[in-house]
């Protein structure tokens, strides 16, 4: 029995093991990949990803997105030449062990049937090198890679046939999708608006390995404090992990509410850059809030990676209250973002294990 007590506290649960994800950013050169990536993940803002040039062959970045996920984002040159190389000499290399493939489509290109071919090609090499039967030749056993597409610069489309031509699009890259036909998804983006963090949040939020988990946890903290909403989002990129709603949130009009948070959290973090003299990275904010007759809310630092957004009922004793319960479900929630070693692995829980405030 200690053998096994052992082993549990030198294996902690899968879900809090350090999960890496190779994901391939590929398209068209001009598409607008490197554009989207700045903007996400380097704290760029649309107006300056002009300067930008071409990407050259591949870049790669390893991003820590929570502590238990590292996005290794191959952002991959879509000149021919560079295509070329990567379907032939360097297939397995660049399309071996592949988590993700997001694709972006410019959807102003006027060589939409050449794209769809490069797309198709592209799909061909995945589906052999990191599709499931791909990889259960290579002695792997897992689901296989996914595919988002991502119909970029939609702005550029009026705004009453945006829905139109971009059904169309989705329609004709879907038949050339082959093995990935059915479970492809498709986005409309702008790095005008709030469709990037939309589209980027959904690709992430379905590659962090405990996410069930958080979102559970979540819930269960709503419901201690009364809130009508809680969300929780990476600190670096501003992107939504979970969020839970009451019920008659779902009537909300702001549809799009969320990704406009994570959109003003950005420009906040920019503003802080410029006046605190920080990189963009680095410059955080400690809490806000705001209080109105008809809501309260407030977003804090919950973990080291993640703040947290709540909006609660108009009162002053909820307010109070549910900022108690935030620090003292920090120790809990920092179980679940942060790999740790320490003997226990899985360690406690529950929303009642500390006490006081440390934002």
């Amino acid at each position: 029995m200690p053998s096994n007590a052992h082993d549990h506290a030198s294996h902690p649960p899968l879900s809090r093991r350090p999960k890496n994800r190779k994901v391939l950013l590929m398209g068209k050169s001009g598409a607008g990949k490197s554009s989207m990536r700045s903007i996400v993940f380097n704290n760029y803002i649309a107006s300056d990803v002009r300067r930008l040039g071409a990407t050259i062959d591949i870049e790669h970045s390893n991003i820590r997105f929570l502590n238990n996920l590292t996005l290794n984002l191959w952002d991959c040159g879509g000149q021919d030449a560079f295509m070329e190389n990567y379907l032939n000499r360097q297939k397995e290399h660049v399309f071996g062990n592949v988590g993700v493939l997001i694709y972006v489509f410019d959807v102003d290109s006027r060589e939409f049937n050449a794209d769809l071919l490069g797309y198709a090609r592209v799909v061909r090499a995945l589906e052999e090198e990191s599709g499931v039967e791909g990889r259960m030749a290579k002695g792997k056993r897992d689901e296989g890679a996914r595919i988002w597409v991502l119909v970029h610069k939609m702005d550029l489309v009026e705004e009453d046939l945006r829905d139109k031509v971009f059904a169309e699009r989705c329609a004709a890259i879907r038949k050339v999708s082959e093995g990935f036909r059915d479970t492809v998804q498709f986005f409309q983006t702008s790095i005008w608006d709030e469709t990037l963090y939309r589209a980027w949040t959904h690709v992430i939020k379905n590659l962090i390995p405990n996410a069930v988990e958080i979102e559970d946890k979540l819930q269960r903290l709503a419901e201690v404090m009364q809130a009508r909403e809680c969300i929780l989002y990476e600190r670096t990129t501003c992107l939504q992990v979970a969020k839970v709603s009451k019920a008659k949130e779902e009537r909300n009009p702001a549809i799009e509410r969320f990704e406009g948070m994570s959109s003003v959290l950005k420009t906040h973090k920019q503003s802080l850059a410029k006046h605190t003299h920080l990189p963009a990275s680095s410059a955080n904010f400690g809490e806000l809030q705001i209080k109105t007759p008809g809501f309260m809310f407030f977003i804090t630092r919950l973990t080291e990676n993640c703040n947290l957004a709540v909006v609660i009922p108009p009162s002053e004793q909820v307010f109070n209250a549910a900022m108690t319960n935030v620090a003292i479900s920090r120790k809990s929630f920092n179980e679940l973002d942060v790999q740790r070693d320490r003997k226990g692995g899985g360690g406690g829980g529950g929303f009642f294990e500390s006490v006081g405030r440390d934002v």
